[in-house]
């Protein structure tokens, strides 16, 4: 090989990638801020503004293309598709905020109790967690939908029950890794009982693991609360979900395609910023 050649092929093979550069990787996570901080925002507003009422129909614009008066049009009944989406994002930001509540501190208490006390306590939780895995989920959905029906804390707590194994198994794996750190040795052998030793020493050093999934979890919620209120057994309308506002589309999807495209790259685009946030906190970048 020409020694031109030699020298370059170790530049080449050692010029970064900009793919992964820094840069590149901060102004995707401030894109992603900026566009959770909209959604939030939106759904604080819709909830506050008269004249971000979802419910509100002009029967003077109905199925309204996008225009400076609906900017992005009306459905069949004349409601305004922005206040309707901004809405549904305020019932996917309750739904994942419960989900990842529940998860979290059910899943995350019997996970640590699993990985510090082990034994027959672990057993046990590992037992809890194989028949909430075991059974099928869509069958419990529905027949809790069926019977009490289809409200925040219902979907809430059905979505976060069902978030609980993976919270736990990672609760108990990052405790089995701490429990035998030399902090942890010498809280037992300064007379810290289980509960002092795991509230000071194991739960501050766990819960950044967990946090970092909850954003996964947050993800998991919002694409799993659509589907259902899709499907029929999610929130149900009035009350506006991604789901049902993409649903509801359908029908008109040929002549009217605003209906269902609003909820829909709103939910893609909230989705996808969740997952860079938390790709971003379990890579430690800034």
């Amino acid at each position: 090989m020409h020694p031109v050649e030699t020298a370059a092929a170790p530049a080449a093979q050692a010029a970064p990638d900009p793919r992964r550069s820094p840069a590149r990787g901060r102004i995707g996570v401030a894109l992603a801020g900026c566009w959770l901080a909209l959604v939030v925002l939106g759904a604080a507003a819709s909830s506050l503004l008269p004249a971000l009422d979802p419910l509100r129909a002009d029967f003077s614009a109905i199925l309204e293309p996008p225009s400076a008066k609906h900017w992005l049009g009306t459905d069949a009944i004349g409601r305004d598709i922005l206040a309707r989406t901004l809405a549904g994002g305020r019932s996917s930001l309750i739904v994942g905020a419960m989900t990842v509540a529940f998860g979290l501190v059910a899943g995350g208490l019997l996970g640590i109790a699993a990985g510090y006390l082990r034994g027959v306590v672990d057993g046990a939780v590992g037992i809890l967690t194989d028949l909430i895995l075991a059974f099928p989920a869509l069958i419990l959905i529905m027949a809790v939908v069926s019977l009490s029906g289809a409200g925040y804390w219902t979907i809430g707590l059905l979505i976060g029950g069902l978030s609980v194994p993976a919270f736990a198994r990672l609760a108990r794996a990052s405790t089995i890794s701490v429990r035998e750190q030399d902090y942890v040795l010498a809280a037992r052998n300064m007379g810290a009982g289980p509960l002092r030793t795991m509230r000071t020493e194991i739960i501050p050093n766990v819960l950044p693991v967990l946090g970092a999934y909850s954003f996964a979890a947050v993800t998991a919620s919002i694409v799993v609360e659509g589907s259902l209120s899709f499907l029929g057994f999610g929130l149900q309308p009035p009350l506006p979900s991604w789901g049902n506002l993409i649903a509801e589309g359908r029908v008109h999807f040929a002549t009217a395609p605003w209906i269902t495209a609003a909820p829909a790259l709103t939910l893609c685009a909230t989705v996808l910023s969740v997952n860079v946030l938390g790709q971003a906190l379990s890579k430690g970048r800034p």
